[in-house]
């Protein structure tokens, strides 16, 4: 096949995508010099500019990128929605292995293509990436958020987004055994990094039995010995006897397979579209009894921190803001208990009439 042909295939399956999930732009990055290959995907800046964290992961090809940035950027778009946030939905991936091909001058240059967009994305910080990276991304363009906390900003939005997902686990608790309390309870977090570390304290704080699983063994060793948690290795975590699993890693973990096999009560975790079919695996959760808390919803809280650093940081505003994904938890829950549906499609109906409304207004 002729390198024109299979550039034309290729541009031709990302608009079938985009058109698929209704982006707005998306942009490839490519610098020589750098090294940099780099996706942007705009979702929908109907309620405001497009915000979300840039991704540095070593794929396996380019097709699986943009399968990735495009349904990560959607997801943001209906997690801004359903917070009340003045924000649309947008996300970015660097192409490579964040520990051996990350520089400064790669993360510069992406941050020249950033700020070539105008403010229509803004950008912070996901997997692979820290606060020092945004700060190189800050020398060329005032369009990043999660810059540390001495240049103004926010910092790491990890401790923020964990709370929020132990407000919207605390919730789903008490929509599924009548209090909120999770002492005793065995939970199950899939992925030690810092948001999994961070709710790991929250839960062992509130005296839950915490299992960790993670396919760094160094930093399992670490958290079990801190908090005294319990380690398990590979996929033999979706036959535990547990009451919660809390996935906080990659996405797509709950799937066909996996639901058959999980003996838990409630999903409630910090990685995005832990549902590999949206519409297949909510039913599945659903017809097993199994509260899924959707993602979108809970994993909000890192989202609201960074919108509060846009608008002139408050952490006390931002803490409040993100105690309230626990009250609109349950009001998902009981709207999908009320109207036969699945959780997500509950969550999904909230965030998707939010943006209607304002297009038609």
């Amino acid at each position: 096949m002729a390198l024109t042909e299979t550039k034309t295939k290729k541009e031709g399956l990302v608009i079938s995508k985009m058109s698929l999930m209704g982006h707005e732009q998306v942009v490839f990055c490519h610098d020589t010099a750098t090294g940099l290959k780099a996706i942007i995907a705009i979702h929908d800046t109907t309620l405001g500019p497009a915000l979300g964290g840039t991704r540095m992961w070593d794929y396996a090809n380019e097709e699986d990128a943009i399968q990735d940035v495009l349904r990560l950027s959607r997801g943001m778009s209906f997690k801004a929605a359903i917070s009340g946030l003045e924000l649309g939905g947008g996300k970015a991936v660097i192409i490579g292995d964040a520990n051996t091909e990350k520089t400064e001058a790669l993360m510069r240059k992406f941050g020249q293509f950033v700020d070539s967009l105008g403010g229509k994305y803004i950008t912070a910080e996901d997997v692979g990436m820290n606060p020092k990276d945004m700060e190189y991304v800050r020398m060329e363009t005032k369009h990043v958020t999660g810059i540390p906390e001495v240049m103004g900003g926010s910092g790491d939005p990890s401790p923020v987004t964990a709370f929020g997902v132990f407000m919207g686990m605390k919730a789903s608790a008490k929509y599924k055994w009548g209090s909120d309390n999770l002492d005793g309870k065995t939970v199950l977090v899939q992925g030690v990094g810092h948001v999994g570390e961070n709710l790991i304290k929250h839960l062992t704080d509130d005296g839950a039995k915490v299992i960790i699983n993670d396919i760094n063994e160094t930093r399992l060793a670490e958290l079990a010995e801190q908090y005294g948690a319990k380690i398990v290795m590979g996929d033999a975590i979706y036959d535990l006897d547990i009451d919660i699993y809390a996935p906080c890693a990659l996405g797509a973990t709950v799937n066909p397979d996996t639901i058959s096999r999980l003996k838990c009560e409630i999903i409630a975790g910090a990685a995005n579209n832990q549902l590999a079919d949206e519409v297949r695996d909510g039913q599945l959760c659903t017809d097993k009894g199994i509260v899924y808390a959707p993602d979108f919803l809970i994993n909000a809280g890192g989202l609201i921190n960074v919108y509060s650093e846009i608008k002139g940081y408050d952490r006390e505003h931002a803490i409040n803001q993100t105690r309230a994904i626990y009250d609109t938890t349950l009001e998902i829950l009981k709207k999908a208990e009320l109207e036969s549906i699945t959780t997500h499609a509950a969550a999904f109906e909230i965030a998707e009439q939010r943006i209607n409304d304002r297009k038609n207004a």
